[in-house]
């Protein structure tokens, strides 16, 4: 029953999707005939969403985002070409690209917004080939150039070479260079096309956060903002439970490595690693990376107690990570980083302690899950898994370091915490390699050097 009344409910999103898409292109149809625009324009447009749908290269939602960047573009353009004697070539046809590349980070959506863009904006403005191939590859040009941008110089940097592409453009389009010359002509067009790129990369600067909030997504500006441990929440874990904070740091610093190895969102990943934990600051002490200076406080209560402690450190780590207003896609790694793996220790010690013909229900000490939903989120739960296992070896060697590695993740297949993320056995084994020779690195042995004559040490390896 559940089956088809999903079933029921994703036809409906189709069909909402559906209609709410033909209302726009209708809208923008009654808009182009409206101002005397060509109808093709809207007709060019809804090619482009079924395009985009039958690629599966976005939802409903995103496609719409996309048609309201397009939109903008549009409005932009009709107010300068109608209501200033500005040339057209000031149109920041390339912060679209730039945009869409910062948001989406999709070079197949960034070339479809490229193309459109430019060939919109050429239409509506009656302009010729050249014009358009100007835009396009200018366009590219600045997509390219703020790909996994992590600082903002990038854009500025992208905007530049925006200008020298639309430069070198005007200078194939014009031959003649007699037309340089010309103040006209600069006027009018390499004056423009120079600016052009500098004014796009000032827009998307100005309006990249507010399209973040917006789409309610996240680019790598706020991740590197999300990932800064000056943060109120993760200051109160270095503080309150500087056990987990030290474990984050490792886990982080795993998940990164096997994020970029696999070609995943290394940057996600750690900020997701940082935030993983935050939970355990409520009750710090009843988790042994925070027990460096007392006993075990499990020792004196019953495993289902104990259970419910544990459990409870993923309700009250969402709980914390709402208060602080953290992104849902943050706050997705707080219960998947668990999945519905097994509490081991405690059921094992319940089991022990249960009395004759008692039954103890595996069920109980799962947790609630979800499982891992996308690679990042799965990454982070190996990580965090293999650090707390290598980090219980008596004598970590390289060798034991790599069995235990690989029985981990081994397990964690075998229990099926990975089958609802898109983790292929190639990357899987990608994944193991990058913890081996990260924590065979971290716990290296160290050289033991002879003590000197009068007793003091001689010096230690770092």
């Amino acid at each position: 029953m559940s089956m088809i009344a999903k079933f029921s409910e994703n036809i409906q999103k189709n069909i909402a999707g559906i209609l709410l898409t033909f209302a726009v292109v209708a809208l923008l149809t009654a808009f182009c005939y409206y101002i005397n625009y060509l109808l093709i324009l809207p007709f060019f447009l809804l090619f482009l969403c079924l395009h985009l749908k039958c690629c599966q290269k976005g939802s409903y939602q995103r496609i719409l985002h996309l048609g309201l960047l397009l939109s903008l573009l549009l409005f932009t353009t009709h107010i300068i070409s109608h209501y200033t004697s500005w040339p057209p070539y000031y149109i920041p046809v390339a912060g679209i690209a730039m945009l869409t590349m910062l948001l989406f980070n999709d070079l197949n959506l960034v070339f479809i917004m490229s193309l459109a863009a430019s060939v919109l904006v050429s239409t509506v403005l009656k302009g010729d080939f050249g014009m358009m191939m100007t835009f396009f590859l200018g366009s590219l040009t600045g997509a390219y150039g703020v790909r996994d941008a992590r600082a903002r110089d990038q854009l500025i940097s992208a905007g530049l070479f925006v200008s020298l592409i639309h430069v070198v453009c005007l200078l194939l389009l014009n031959p003649d260079f007699s037309l340089f010359m010309d103040r006209k002509f600069n006027m009018d067009y390499l004056y423009p096309l120079t600016a052009n790129g500098f004014i796009s990369a000032f827009l998307v600067v100005a309006t990249l956060k507010l399209f973040e909030h917006f789409f309610n997504v996240l680019t790598n500006f706020s991740l590197l903002e999300i990932a800064d441990s000056n943060r109120p929440v993760l200051k109160r874990m270095q503080q309150d439970a500087p056990g987990t904070w030290q474990h984050s740091l490792t886990v982080s610093q795993l998940a990164e490595a096997a994020a970029d190895a696999i070609g995943a969102n290394a940057l996600l990943t750690r900020a997701g690693a940082y935030y993983h934990d935050i939970g355990k600051v409520v009750k710090p002490v009843y988790f042994t990376e925070n027990q460096m200076y007392s006993d075990n406080k499990h020792d004196r209560i019953e495993p289902s107690m104990s259970r419910l402690v544990i459990l409870n450190h993923v309700k009250e780590g969402i709980e914390l990570a709402k208060k602080h207003k953290l992104h849902p896609i943050i706050i997705d790694f707080i219960p998947q980083h668990h999945g519905t793996s097994l509490i081991y220790y405690f059921y094992q010690k319940a089991i022990e302690g249960a009395e004759e013909g008692e039954n103890i229900s595996e069920e109980n000490f799962r947790y609630p899950g979800p499982k891992p939903q996308t690679k990042e989120t799965a990454i982070v739960l190996l990580a965090d898994s293999v650090e707390g296992a290598t980090r219980s070896l008596d004598e970590p060697t390289p060798t034991r370091i790599e069995e235990t590695v690989k029985k981990i993740v081994n397990n964690k297949f075998i229990d099926g915490q990975l089958d609802e993320c898109n983790l292929t056995l190639k990357e899987i084994e990608k994944i193991s390699s990058t913890f081996i020779r990260i924590l065979s690195a971290v716990y290296h042995a160290r050289i033991k050097y002879p003590e000197k004559k009068n007793g003091g040490p001689a010096g230690s390896s770092s």
